[in-house]
């Protein structure tokens, strides 16, 4: 956060975030992009840098932390209104989404039931994206039993596949920062069906000749092969194919 507010706020060497991340916090680059996302929230400035200038790829984390700032510092606006901010378009709106989504982990308070209860109440073609973020929140903070995982699998329905490639990222960004954890293993073998080891490598394997960004951002196609494996058995064959098992 800091380091992108003094490239904002002081934009001769605008290059601190980026230098940050590809030195000291090269294995904590999913957490550094959400935390630019909270400096930008503060700042209402429009996130193209992130995405363009910065890393393609994971620049996008920035509006997922924005979403996520939003949801947790301003949740009753959001929740009232169910609206984006008006200086997000596109599928800028759907990366907010999915920060906001991971918010609702913290704000209903682990609740499984409310949690479901409030994204019911919005529109439908939201449900995955919000879906998408309450997986990454719970592998990644934890703080509830298996009992309650369970429940948070069958809550989440048809957006399964979404719940569970949210709880892949937030394996793979444990593993990446060398800091997995007992929760978050619990999380991927229910809700991924598979220990947080193979689910962060799910992550990886799905990297392998990505399309380019149109129509859809190279971010979103990477999201739709992760939660592609997550329908049945689909993750265990593919899991298999690239070991050469099958």
């Amino acid at each position: 956060m800091a380091l992108t507010l003094l490239d904002v706020l002081l934009p001769r060497r605008p290059r601190r975030l980026s230098q940050f991340i590809q030195g000291p916090a090269a294995n904590h680059v999913y957490m550094s992009y959400v935390g630019a996302g909270w400096a930008y929230a503060r700042l209402y400035r429009r996130f193209k840098p992130l995405i363009t200038h910065g890393d393609p790829l994971l620049g996008w984390l920035a509006l997922d932390g924005y979403g996520f700032h939003e949801g947790y510092f301003h949740a009753q606006r959001y929740l009232s209104a169910q609206r984006w901010p008006r200086r997000l378009t596109g599928y800028e709106r759907r990366v907010f989404d999915q920060g906001f989504g991971r918010s609702l982990w913290f704000v209903k308070a682990m609740d499984v039931a409310a949690i479901a209860q409030t994204i019911a109440t919005f529109a439908p073609d939201r449900h995955a994206d919000l879906w998408s973020g309450v997986g990454l929140a719970c592998a990644y903070a934890g703080g509830v039993d298996q009992l309650t995982l369970t429940t948070l699998r069958d809550a989440a329905g048809a957006c399964l596949p979404q719940l569970a490639q949210g709880v892949a990222f937030a394996a793979k960004t444990r593993e990446r920062a060398g800091n997995l954890t007992p929760h978050t293993e619990d999380a991927t073998r229910i809700l991924c069906r598979m220990s947080a080891q193979d689910a962060a490598a799910i992550t990886d394997q799905a990297l392998k000749d990505l399309p380019a960004d149109q129509p859809l951002p190279a971010y979103e196609h990477w999201r739709q092969r992760i939660q592609s494996r997550f329908g049945g058995a689909g993750a265990d064959n593919y899991l298999q194919v690239q070991r050469g098992h099958l």
